[in-house]
């Protein structure tokens, strides 16, 4: 079929045979796709439409035909954007009008339309701020508009009040029976001000200062004596006090607000609530006894109880500590409720960590957290929440049209990657379906399925054009929501729960409580290093002095093995030594007929080391979280953990650069640098990985990144026998360093690998040392110290861990790659087996010591000297 123009059905199917299977697509739709295909029908548009939804803010998709009964009818969805990672940023500024219409699609460019029109100009010069005098004034009539005899509720919201237009208002004589104060949004700066005024206010209930100056250097200050001198006070800055009672409550259940601000005389104001929203009120105690001077002079009572709310049926109660009631007492209290159905709580959370522990204890709940407690006995699920609300773009003012598609692009985006009979790519391509695709929602039981699909209409990859296909997979009915599976196939065995971060607000506290106990787990452990050991393995030189055959697969192993030692042999089996970059296993052994009494260049289990996410497992088994090793979680086991962490980073204000890396991949192939929590968990559908925590201040050399390659050579891991080369090699960057964001897309400034298409400042050891120590004024034999010492660790955590390692005929090199941080202390970034050898091999280099020369025709000689005939010319005992 190659370069012939597919013409009929069956040699469609033939060519696309694999691409349908994989599909999912019925058999009795093959012919309607065929047909679109061939004509590029994108016929969408007759049975959808795009609604705005969110303030504008998203889209969805809806079903405008009268009916669509499932599995007839296919769709073809055009890709508005097809790009590799790195490219993104460079296309989105060289392709016209590909960031305008990525902005449009996504949401993001709302904003910034109409910046420079008639339109905004317009509405600039008809809109005039009321004064503080007018707005006072303007309270007034409003309040005795309602027939109230004084102000009771004044909102004073972004007018600039400073500390001399506070004082000449005169609140506490004009009005002074006042009980809701909000100044949210102006510039008080003076906290002496601030108190002396509002302490006046006796009947205060609530006050809100939010987003003024003054609570950035005296909160704490602030609170103490506004809460001591306002005993009434229910409400401070958007939270419960600890005096609340039921005008808080009653706040928060609609009964009180501007237009109601007290209950006066009544008996039971929340008698006739059936919902009530305390969420994120800072409450500490749901059991807390209060008095209340209105209705009962100072009698005691409890505010929160079924005598007050008698009709309560819905409860939220996410974002509270509720740290001075114990799970129990909570219960006690949420069980009095008789017509309490529906719970919304932190899971895990002050109620314990178990969403079928809160049901058994509360049994009349019919809804948790939003879902169905049948479901949730029936699944045993633990965590729930179906009330999660999705992410939505939340560009900066300040922030250009590509910067903000470059951040919201990670709820859009969609991937595949393409092969052929002889290779598969290395990186993926990413791509963005059009406005219709686009527009379709999340959900865990959709109507429809979507799939990526190569047409070939030549019969071959060259002519391939990239759509994807739709079609309902339940029957739908007009005004229907059209949803998709973000993650179709993709079940709780690999983090279903955890993976829809990407797209929407799934509870914090839950992945804080796993970070937290991760955390007391990773706490550094007591190791004992182990002995340092004689030298144990003797030559392995022949009785009768004949020279050992090595058979090899390394170009530069043929080359520049030249003692006489040694000699090379094209049969495997005839060998002493295999040399070789494959993976010897028993199948390869038996295949080629290698034997037990041969000696391999590979340790068993030594993945251990050389894989990255296996490498930081028995670092962490060994040590926990030493300083050298950056947090490093493996995506594929630990992301849970991981979004813990990026949680509370982000809580307190940290850094949170991540460096994500495939876990068997070398040469920087599909590793990127962000700080994008749903990009980090989307880049997880290109293949395992490890999430690290980037070094975002490495030491520099001239402004430029740099890391270290040192090789190691192991004789034995039990004992553990190790030696280092003395010469290491500096990889160095080829831009200057940067943490500006449009940096992370140049390869060039963040990574150092460059011997594989880019050019290479090879730079000599020694000339490196000198001038690092003179730009940095240390000592570069104080570094090396500390290097030898955390590349001991690493063999030993191996050998701790891992003893099955232990071999007498393996013997192996090892290149161990190494960044020191601002503070120049090292940290190990990873181990690789058999490495690269180009530069050792080409250039000759002074030895760390300075006390000679590896020649680059002779580092063979020495690697195989110390490995196999016991010697240590250019080479330190670790």
């Amino acid at each position: 079929m190659a370069n012939k123009k597919i013409s009929s059905l069956e040699d469609f199917v033939k060519v696309h045979g694999i691409l349908l299977a994989a599909s999912g697509l019925p058999q009795k739709l093959y012919a309607s796709l065929f047909r679109k295909l061939a004509s590029d029908t994108l016929d969408g548009g007759a049975h959808f439409q795009i609604e705005p939804c969110d303030d504008a803010r998203r889209r969805r998709l809806v079903l405008t035909s009268e009916s669509m009964p499932k599995d007839s009818d296919v769709f073809l969805i055009d890709h508005a954007w097809t790009f590799r990672l790195p490219d993104a940023y460079k296309q989105l500024q060289e392709i016209p009008g590909l960031a305008e219409r990525m902005g449009s699609l996504m949401c993001v460019a709302t904003d910034l339309e109409g910046k420079d029109g008639v339109e905004e100009e317009e509405d600039a010069e008809n809109y005039e701020q009321l004064s503080v005098d007018q707005t006072l004034e303007s309270e007034i009539r409003s309040a005795a508009d309602k027939g109230y005899d004084s102000l009771r509720w004044l909102e004073l919201e972004g007018l600039g009040i400073d500390a001399d237009t506070f004082l000449s208002l005169h609140l506490p004589s004009k009005f002074q029976d006042l009980l809701a104060l909000s100044l949210f949004g102006n510039k008080l700066e003076s906290a002496d001000v601030v108190i002396q005024e509002v302490t006046k206010l006796k009947t205060l209930k609530a006050l809100w200062l939010n987003d003024n100056p003054v609570l950035q250097e005296s909160e704490g200050r602030l609170a103490d004596e506004i809460l001591q001198s306002c005993p009434s006070l229910e409400i401070y800055n958007s939270c419960f006090t600890p005096n609340y009672g039921l005008w808080a409550l009653g706040f928060c259940g609609d009964v009180f607000g501007k237009d109601n601000p007290d209950y006066d005389q009544q008996d039971q104001p929340l008698r006739n609530v059936t919902s009530l929203d305390l969420s994120n009120r800072s409450i500490h105690s749901l059991a807390n006894k209060v008095s209340d001077l209105y209705t009962f002079g100072f009698f005691t009572f409890q505010a929160f109880s079924v005598d007050e709310l008698p009709l309560l049926s819905h409860l939220n109660i996410r974002g509270n500590p509720l740290d001075q009631n114990s799970v129990g007492e909570l219960f006690q209290v949420l069980k009095l409720f008789p017509s309490l159905s529906s719970l919304e709580v932190d899971i895990p959370g002050p109620l314990g960590n178990s969403a079928v522990e809160i049901l058994e204890s509360l049994p009349n709940l019919s809804l948790l957290n939003g879902v169905d407690t049948a479901k949730i006995f029936e699944n045993g699920k633990h965590v729930v929440d179906s009330m999660i609300q999705p992410r939505l773009p939340e560009p900066k003012p300040e922030d250009s049209l590509i910067d903000r598609v470059l951040g919201a692009m990670w709820l859009y985006v969609m991937n595949y990657r393409l092969a052929d009979e002889e290779k598969i790519d290395e990186t993926s391509l990413w791509y963005v379906m059009d406005e219709l695709g686009s527009a379709l929602g999340h959900s865990d039981e959709p109507n429809f399925k979507v799939a990526p699909f190569l047409f070939m209409p030549s019969g071959n990859l060259d002519s391939a054009v990239s759509y994807s296909i739709m079609w309902p997979i339940k029957s739908c009915h007009k005004g229907d929501e059209c949803t998709r599976d973000f993650l179709s196939g993709i079940g709780e065995d690999k983090h279903r729960s955890a993976r829809l971060t990407a797209w929407f607000h799934t509870p914090e506290n839950y992945f804080i409580h796993e970070f937290e106990k991760y955390q007391q787990n990773q706490h550094v452990k007591a190791f004992k290093s182990l002995p340092l050991t004689p030298t144990i393995s003797q030559s392995i030189r022949h009785n009768d002095g004949s020279p050992l055959l090595v058979h090899t697969d390394l170009p530069q192993v043929e080359e520049f093995l030249t003692r006489s030692e040694f000699v090379l042999t094209n049969e495997p089996k005839d060998a002493d030594i295999i040399w070789t970059s494959m993976q010897v296993d028993e199948e390869l052994k038996k295949a080629v007929g290698l034997t037990d009494d041969q000696y391999i260049n590979q340790f068993p289990f030594e993945a251990c080391l050389v894989m990255k996410h296996h490498l930081a497992e028995t670092i962490q088994k060994a040590y926990g979280s030493p300083e050298w090793l950056q947090p490093t979680y493996n995506l594929e086991t630990e992301l849970t953990q991981f979004i813990g962490d990026y949680c509370v980073r982000k809580r307190d204000g940290l850094n949170n650069l991540w460096i994500l890396k495939p876990w068997n991949m070398a040469r920087t192939i599909d590793t990127s640098i962000t700080d994008n929590l749903s990009a980090i968990i989307r880049m997880m559908e290109t293949g395992p990985k490890i999430c690290q925590k980037y070094i975002e201040h490495p030491a520099l050399f001239k402004g430029k990144k740099f890391d270290l390659r040192y090789v190691v050579l192991l004789r034995s891991i039990d004992p553990l026998e190790i030696y280092l080369t003395d010469i290491f090699w500096v990889r160095l960057s080829n831009n200057p360093y940067s943490l500006e964001k449009h940096s992370f897309f140049e390869y060039e400034t963040h990574f150092t690998v460059m011997n594989y298409g880019r050019k290479l400042n090879h730079k000599p050891t020694s000339e490196f040392v000198r001038e690092f120590e003179q730009e940095h004024n240390v000592k570069w034999m104080d570094i090396h110290e500390k290097v030898k010492q955390v590349i001991r660790q690493v063999f030993e955590a191996a050998a701790l861990v891992h003893p099955e390692m232990k071999s007498d005929k393996s013997r192996a090199m090892y290149g161990v790659d190494v960044m020191l941080d601002s503070s120049f202390q090292p940290k190990i970034l990873e181990v690789t087996y058999c490495p690269d050898c180009m530069r050792a091999c080409t250039y000759d280099m002074e030895t760390i010591n300075g006390k000679g020369i590896v020649k680059a025709k002779e580092f063979f000689n020495y690697v195989f000297g110390c490995l196999f005939l016991g010697e240590t010319s250019h080479v330190t005992p670790l």
